[in-house]
C-alpha cells in the first residue's frame, strides 16, 4: 500500500515541477513584460516632467469683467481645466461609485477588479480604474483591437498608472480625468460639458446631471443626449443606482431621480454663436494677434491662443452685453420690417437701392461678388474668372439670414449673386458703451448677427458723422473763443469766402429745411436743433485746423481733412472712435481710449499682461462741462426730446416711424443725433455721468436707405437702439448706471444757465428733426 502511494506521488512530480516552471515563467514573463514597457519597448513613456506636466491642448477663454466666460478659442480641443475643489460632491461620488468603488485604497491598479476581469473575462465589469483611464487617455491612447498589441498597451498603462498615483494626489487625478475627457459636441473636459449640455458651472450641477455626464464616460458617441436621449437617460439611471447600491444616496432618492426625464439646457460654444461674437472675433482676429506678436515666451517662442489655455480677461460686462444685443434686436428687427414694406418691387423697383441707375447698381453688385468668400476660394483653386462668375448665375441650396424664422435662418435656393442682393436689403448696425472714467469698454455689438454678418462695424466700418461731429466745432468755440452756451448768433444764409480755410469756391450751407429764422439762436438752441448756419459761422470763426487739431486729441484719427465741410459731419469715423471721443466731455475733458483687455494669465495663473491707460488732457473742466450742458439741451429740446416721452397720446407720432417705446427716461441725458444726406446713416451718441454709447444704423452701400426723413433720420434709427438699451441697464441697479446729473466744476467759469434766454426762442424750437441734407458735397 505505501508502494502504491510513493508510486502515485512520484507520478504527480512532473505535473507538479511544470506547474512551478510554468508559473515561474508566468511571472517571470509578467515581470518581464511590465519591465519592457516601463523602458519604452511597446512605445515611448512618459518621462517624469511629462507626467508632472501632461501635455494637453487647452482652450484660451474670453472673461467679462463681471466673471462670466463670454467664450473660448481653440482648435479641436474646448478645454479650460477646473480644480478639484470646483467639482461639486455629488458628481466626485457618482464617478467613484460608478467607475472605481475601491479608488481610495489601490494605489493606481485594483487587484480584485483585475482578477474578476481575468476569471470571469470581462462579463462582470472591467478592471480600469480611474487611474489607468486617465493614463489611456494621456498617454496610451485608443486600445488596439490586436490581442498582442492590446497587452502591450495594457501593460503600459498600469506602469503609467503607478507612475501617476507617485506624483499626484487622489484628488489631483480625479481632477485630471475629468478636465481631459471629451464629452462630445465640442465639449471637451468636464466645465465645457456643464457650461454645453447644461447652461452652468460644474459646481453648479444637481444630481441627476452629474450621474449623466459620469455615464457619458464610457461613450460620449454612444450615450450623446442630443442623439440618443434614451439610451442616455437609461445609462444615468444607472450610475444613480449605483449611488445608491454604495450608499451615496438613498432608494427613494434613486427614485425619484430616475424619474425625471434629461432637461438639457443646450449652449453650443463655437466662435460664431453666444454672447459678444463681435467682439471675440475683434480680440482673436486683431487685439490678440497683435499682442502675441509684441510678446514672446521667455524662451522666444509665440503664445498659441488655441493651445496654451490663457485666461482673457476683459472688460465687457455680460448683463450689459447682453442688454445691448437685446436692444439691437428689438428695435431692428421692427425697423427692418418696415423698410421691407417701403422697398417691395411695386413701391421701388430698384429695391433695396434709392436714386442711383441700374448701371451704378451693376457696378456695386460686381465689386460685391469679387469681395466674396466664394470669389476667393475659387480664385485661390486655380478657376478663370469666367468660370467664378459663371458659377454666381447657377442655383444652389443655402442657408441665409431670416428675421421672421424662430433661429433667424432659413433653408433656400438661390443664385449666388441673388444672396449677394438679398443681404444687401438688410440695414446695417454697430453699438458701443465705455465707462468714460475708465475706458473700460462694456458692450460690444457689430451687427445683428455674426454667423451671417461678418463685418464689424465697431472697428471695421467707418461713415459720415452727420451732426455727431457738430460738438467737436462747438468745442473748438467755446474753448479758444470763450464762447458759453447761452451766448447767440444770427440764423441767416452764411457763406465762408473762397479760398479761406483752403475752400475753392464759397460754401454757403443750408439749414435743415431751407429756411432761416433771421434771428438769433442760443449755442444751445442751435446745436439743439443742428441749426447748420450757427455751426458754419462757428467753424469760420476758429478755423477748420483748430476743430481738427481738438477732433485728433479725443482720438478720432489723423487723416481728417481741414476744410470748412467737415463742421457738418461730411468725414467718415468709426464707431469705436466716437464713442472714445465723446467719453472726453463726459471725463471732465480728459481723453482715455477705449480699453478692452485688462489683463492676461497663463495657464498657471502668471500674469503675463496688465494694461496701463493711456489718457490726455484735451478740454478743462469748464468747456467740457459747457459741451456736457449744450448736449444736455439735446434730449431737453431737440431731436433726443422723444427719450421723454411718456403717455400713449404723445408717443403715437412716433408709432408711425416705428420708434414708439416707451422710454420713459427722466434722468439727466446729454447726446447727440446726427443724419447724412439721403438718410443714408443715422447716428445717436448718448451719455451718463458714468457711461458713453454711439450707435449706428444704415445701408451696406449709401444708395441703401429710406426715402423718407420720418424714417432715416438718427432719432428714427439709432437712438431707439440706445433708449432700449439704457431702460435694460437701469432695471438692473447692481450695474451702477447713473441717474444722477453731470458733475459740475467748482468755480464754473462759463454761463451755462440759459433758461432766460431760451425763453426768447422758444416758439422757434423745432423738436422733430435733426438734419443735415446739404453737408457740404
Amino acid at each position: 500500500m505505501a508502494k502504491a502511494k510513493q508510486k502515485k506521488s512520484q507520478s504527480f512530480l512532473p505535473f507538479i515541477k511544470w506547474f512551478w516552471i510554468l508559473f515561474g515563467v508566468g511571472i517571470f514573463s509578467a515581470a518581464l513584460i511590465f519591465l519592457l514597457a516601463s523602458w519604452g519597448a511597446f512605445g515611448e513613456m512618459p518621462t517624469f516632467e511629462h507626467l508632472e506636466n501632461p501635455s494637453t491642448n487647452l482652450a484660451t477663454e474670453i472673461i467679462s469683467s463681471d466673471g462670466k466666460t463670454l467664450g473660448k478659442f481653440y482648435l479641436e480641443d474646448n478645454r479650460t481645466d477646473v480644480s478639484y475643489n470646483e467639482l461639486p460632491q455629488n458628481l466626485i461620488d457618482a464617478l467613484i461609485a460608478s467607475e472605481d468603488i475601491r479608488y481610495y485604497n489601490h494605489a493606481g491598479i485594483d487587484a480584485r477588479g483585475t482578477l474578476r476581469a481575468f476569471v470571469f473575462l470581462g462579463r462582470r465589469g472591467g478592471a480600469s480604474t480611474i487611474t489607468q483611464q486617465l493614463a489611456r487617455q494621456l498617454f496610451v491612447g485608443v486600445s488596439s483591437q490586436n490581442i498582442i498589441e492590446r497587452i502591450q498597451q495594457k501593460a503600459m498603462e498600469w506602469v503609467i498608472a503607478t507612475r501617476l498615483e507617485r506624483s499626484y494626489t487622489k484628488e489631483e487625478i480625479i481632477s485630471m480625468y475629468l478636465n481631459i475627457y471629451d464629452f462630445g459636441n465640442n465639449a471637451d473636459g468636464i466645465r465645457s460639458a456643464a457650461r454645453i449640455y447644461f447652461g452652468k458651472e460644474p459646481s453648479n450641477l444637481k444630481i441627476e446631471e452629474s450621474a449623466m455626464l459620469v455615464g457619458m464616460l464610457q461613450n460620449s458617441s454612444l450615450f450623446n443626449p442630443l442623439r440618443r436621449e434614451e439610451l442616455t437617460k437609461n445609462k444615468r439611471d444607472m450610475v444613480l443606482g449605483q449611488l445608491a447600491k454604495n450608499d451615496y444616496i438613498s432608494e427613494a432618492e434613486k427614485d425619484s431621480l430616475q424619474a425625471l426625464e434629461i432637461d438639457l439646457n443646450y449652449n453650443p460654444e463655437s466662435h460664431r454663436e453666444g454672447l459678444a461674437t463681435y467682439f471675440r472675433m475683434y480680440m482673436q482676429r486683431n487685439w490678440l494677434k497683435k499682442w502675441v506678436k509684441e510678446n514672446p515666451k521667455p524662451d522666444g517662442e509665440k503664445y498659441n491662443i488655441y493651445l496654451d489655455g490663457l485666461k482673457i480677461y476683459t472688460t465687457i460686462d455680460s448683463r450689459m452685453q447682453k442688454n445691448a444685443e437685446e436692444a439691437v434686436e428689438m428695435h431692428m428687427k421692427n425697423l427692418q420690417a418696415e423698410f421691407f414694406h417701403q422697398n417691395t418691387p411695386k413701391r421701388n423697383p430698384t429695391a433695396p437701392f434709392l436714386d442711383i441707375t441700374n448701371g451704378a447698381i451693376d457696378t456695386i453688385m460686381r465689386s460685391a461678388m469679387r469681395r466674396s468668400d466664394r470669389w476667393r476660394i475659387m480664385s485661390g483653386q486655380g478657376k478663370s474668372a469666367e468660370e467664378i462668375e459663371k458659377s454666381f448665375h447657377e442655383k444652389t441650396e443655402m442657408n441665409v439670414f431670416d428675421w421672421n424664422s424662430d433661429s433667424y435662418e432659413k433653408d433656400t435656393i438661390m443664385t449666388p449673386m441673388d444672396s449677394i442682393r438679398y443681404y444687401k436689403t438688410f440695414l446695417r448696425t454697430a453699438m458701443m458703451s465705455m465707462e468714460p472714467q475708465t475706458g473700460h469698454v462694456k458692450a460690444w455689438v457689430g451687427g445683428v448677427d455674426y454667423k451671417h454678418f461678418q463685418y464689424d462695424n465697431v472697428i471695421q466700418g467707418a461713415r459720415q458723422a452727420g451732426s455727431t461731429f457738430k460738438p467737436f466745432v462747438y468745442a473748438a468755440a467755446i474753448d479758444q473763443l470763450r464762447y458759453s452756451p447761452c451766448d447767440s448768433l444770427p440764423d441767416n444764409q452764411y457763406c465762408i469766402e473762397p479760398l479761406k480755410h483752403g475752400n475753392m469756391e464759397a460754401w454757403c450751407p443750408k439749414n435743415s429745411d431751407g429756411k432761416y429764422s433771421g434771428k438769433n439762436r442760443t449755442l444751445k438752441n442751435a446745436l439743439a436743433n443742428s441749426i447748420n448756419t450757427v455751426t458754419a459761422q462757428l467753424i469760420d470763426q476758429v478755423g477748420p485746423a483748430s476743430v481738427v487739431n481738438i477732433a485728433k486729441n479725443m482720438g478720432l484719427g489723423d487723416n481728417i481733412p481741414e476744410v470748412p465741410s467737415i463742421a457738418l459731419g461730411t468725414h467718415d469715423f468709426g464707431v469705436y472712435d466716437m464713442v472714445g471721443a465723446y467719453g472726453t466731455f463726459a471725463n471732465q475733458g480728459v481723453y482715455v481710449k477705449p480699453v478692452m483687455v485688462t489683463r492676461i494669465e497663463d495657464k498657471n495663473g502668471t500674469v503675463l499682461y496688465e494694461y496701463v491707460p493711456e489718457t490726455k488732457d484735451v478740454l478743462s473742466k469748464d468747456v467740457a462741462y459747457a459741451m456736457v450742458n449744450l448736449m444736455e439741451g439735446v434730449t431737453q429740446g431737440g431731436s433726443g426730446t422723444r427719450l421723454r416721452h411718456t403717455s400713449a397720446k404723445e408717443n403715437q407720432v412716433y408709432k408711425d416711424v416705428v420708434t414708439g417705446y416707451p422710454y420713459q427716461l427722466t434722468n439727466p441725458i446729454a447726446g447727440k443725433t446726427g443724419t447724412t444726406q439721403n438718410q443714408s446713416d443715422g447716428w445717436f451718441m448718448g451719455m451718463v455721468p458714468n457711461l458713453v454709447t454711439g450707435v449706428w444704423v444704415g445701408g451696406d452701400d449709401r444708395s441703401i436707405h429710406f426715402k423718407r426723413l420720418a424714417y432715416g433720420q438718427g432719432a428714427s434709427m439709432a437712438l431707439p437702439i440706445w433708449a432700449l438699451y439704457m431702460k435694460k441697464n437701469y432695471e438692473n441697479e447692481e450695474l451702477g448706471v447713473s441717474i444722477e446729473p453731470f458733475e459740475e466744476p467748482e468755480d464754473l467759469s462759463i454761463n451755462v444757465d440759459c433758461t432766460k434766454v431760451l425763453e426768447e426762442f422758444k416758439e422757434e424750437t423745432d423738436t422733430e428733426d435733426d438734419l443735415d441734407e446739404d453737408i457740404g458735397f
